[in-house]
């Protein structure tokens, strides 16, 4: 009966972590170059339950992982020139003001007040060479990422990769902290599109079905307890009732 306890309250753990992601993953549907997240759960198997502390069999733990999904999203045309979305593998290589490198799927750049290309919050957009500089004139990017303003070439914008994603952390909502000692690389046979935007991944109606299966599966398991709890009060008190 105890066991039974166990296995449902462990199994109620993911449901709510599984609520938080969903949640969010909502809020940020609209958010271009956002990436959804999404729970991954085991138990853990009996051979790897042979390196841990023992335990009993019905103390097996729930492991559960989060990890982001990196399939892209669709395109939405903006007709703005500072608006940029890679068709293809990789990121844009951004600058924080910490001197970090960051990683983003999202192109909704502007020019700041030194006339280089930057990213919502300030965050540097670097080229081959290094920072944007664009000035204040027309701004033209080809789909091999060379970047042109009033006509003069300014530098190139080549899309770069990691070997593992897996990496990479989440910064806000749309910016993959790159580690320190993680080289990228350049992703050649990827294209940059002018004018448009990457949306998110986020499937909204999936989200809401996988919220509302999550919470069932939550109240079934909050059930089971409440079933073996009286259960085992009735136990006890026919155990004590016969002294």
């Amino acid at each position: 009966m105890i066991k039974g306890l166990y296995k449902s309250a462990s199994a109620m753990i993911p449901r709510i972590k599984k609520q938080e992601i969903s949640s969010n993953n909502i809020a940020n549907a609209s958010t271009p170059g956002f990436k959804k997240d999404a729970l991954f759960t085991k138990e853990l198997s009996r051979a790897e339950l042979k390196v841990m502390p023992k335990r009993n069999d019905w103390e097996q733990p729930m492991v559960d992982n989060v990890y982001t999904s990196f399939v892209p999203g669709v395109f939405d045309k903006t007709g703005n020139p500072l608006d940029l979305a890679i068709d293809g593998d990789g990121f844009f290589l951004l600058q924080l003001d910490d001197g970090n490198r960051a990683l983003t799927r999202n192109g909704a750049f502007s020019v700041n007040t030194s006339g280089q290309l930057e990213f919502p919050g300030g965050a540097l957009v670097l080229g081959n060479g290094g920072p944007i500089e664009i000035g204040s004139g027309q701004v033209e990017i080809s789909a091999t990422g060379i970047v042109s303003a009033n006509g003069s070439n300014v530098g190139q914008i080549t899309p770069v990769t990691v070997a593992n994603l897996d990496e990479l952390e989440k910064l806000g909502n749309s910016m993959f902290l790159l580690p320190e000692g993680i080289e990228t690389t350049d992703v050649d046979k990827s294209t940059i599109q002018q004018g448009y935007l990457e949306a998110s991944n986020v499937d909204i109606v999936r989200e809401m079905i996988e919220m509302i299966i999550s919470f069932r599966n939550f109240e079934a398991d909050s059930k089971s307890i409440q079933v073996q709890d009286n259960s085992l009060e009735q136990l006890f008190s026919r155990v004590g009732g016969r002294r």
